[in-house]
């Protein structure tokens, strides 16, 4: 066991799972976070064959959790419809019964959820580990974990609750999508092998790294023979991805921002060389399909978020006010960021290229 990190609460003999248990896992929040989730789901059913899963998801990544092998069902919280969602999420509870709910949300909302579940165990993090008065709403509660400890770490914790003595290496269940999803929908005609995937940003403004540093690094890039440039990232970095394609001028740069559903973006992912971002969901995505990437991070901790499998490709500045854990950085000017190299990142990026060729 590493240093800062805790057993999970003890097993509970008194209350047992019987043979065939109907868990719920509840974690509705980011694109990484969910991911890290996904590595639960196949240890469970390992465990126990005859096990039924039921994932308590929002829309956005239904999509992901929806093609794993070992999620049986899907209950969807629709936060946009807010009371009717609400209602609707009551009634799609009300008519299951759970014999333990793993609330790796560790918010109010999350706990309230797990409470509708009325699941005789509820399974949730220790105060300090948990948000909002999330602890109130469990029934048991895990050992207080390091905040340094990587989270994917926390989540396995809830194996351990459960009374699996042996955690296995973490299957995050995409291999469903790792055939064809880059060659299909609106992402299909313009990737050519080899690439490099570009992830442009964050949902953290403190995490973007600048326009001028993506410049130089695709430059650097394009000087690689024949291999080919893919942009990714949500609809609102369309700007830039314009702007750094109409720069560039090559033909070797392929612009999908915005275009790609969230199975298309797994599958652009996998069919990648190796993919390059900040510190976001779309690292972890990369990881979990088995693609390297190189994480740029800044305001946040890699030994806590870096992808799994990916630690060493980190590239990140030594800066006494990191990590801030800031959405906007308030010194005004993501110094963080900003003093990640381009080179030092296109050196690391050419030895990986240099060892797959």
């Amino acid at each position: 066991m590493s240093s800062g990190e805790a057993p999970a609460i003890k097993h509970r003999p008194d209350r047992p799972l019987p043979s065939r248990p109907r868990i719920l896992i509840i974690l509705m929040g980011s694109l990484g976070d969910v991911i890290r989730g996904l590595s639960l789901p196949g240890a469970i059913k390992r465990h126990w064959p005859g096990a039924t899963v039921t994932w308590l998801i929002e829309p956005a990544c239904a999509e992901l959790v929806s093609v794993h092998p070992h999620v049986d069902e899907l209950i969807i919280f629709d936060r946009p419809k807010k009371i009717k969602g609400l209602w609707t999420l009551y009634r799609n509870l009300s008519g299951r019964t759970f014999d333990v709910s793993l609330d790796l949300q560790r918010h109010f909302k999350s706990g309230l959820f797990s409470l509708l579940a009325r699941a005789p165990r509820r399974i949730g993090f220790h105060r300090r580990n948990a948000k909002e008065f999330n602890w109130l709403f469990q029934t048991e509660r895990l050992a207080l974990q390091a905040d340094h400890l990587p989270k994917l770490r926390h989540y396995q914790k809830f194996l351990e609750a459960l009374g699996l003595e042996r955690i296995p290496p973490p299957d995050f269940g995409l291999q469903e999508i790792k055939s064809g999803a880059a060659g299909s929908g609106k992402a299909a005609a313009p990737l050519q092998k080899p690439y490099v995937a570009l992830v442009l940003g964050s949902s953290w403004e403190s995490k973007e790294w600048s326009f001028e540093s993506y410049l130089r690094l695709m430059r650097r890039l394009l000087g690689l023979e024949d291999l080919q440039l893919v942009l990714l990232d949500v609809p609102a970095k369309m700007k830039q991805a314009r702007g750094l394609t109409e720069i560039l001028g090559s033909d070797r740069i392929c612009n999908l921002v915005g275009r790609t559903s969230l199975l298309e973006l797994a599958g652009v992912l996998q069919g990648a060389e190796l993919a390059i971002g900040p510190d976001c969901g779309s690292g972890h995505l990369s990881a979990a399909v088995g693609t390297a990437y190189i994480s740029l991070f800044g305001p946040t901790a890699a030994l806590r978020t870096a992808p799994f499998g990916n630690r060493a490709l980190v590239c990140e500045a030594e800066l006494d006010c990191r990590p801030c854990y800031r959405r906007r950085c308030p010194r005004q000017d993501k110094r963080c960021m900003q003093a990640i190299d381009p080179e030092q990142v296109f050196a690391l990026a050419r030895g990986i290229l240099s060892r797959q060729t």
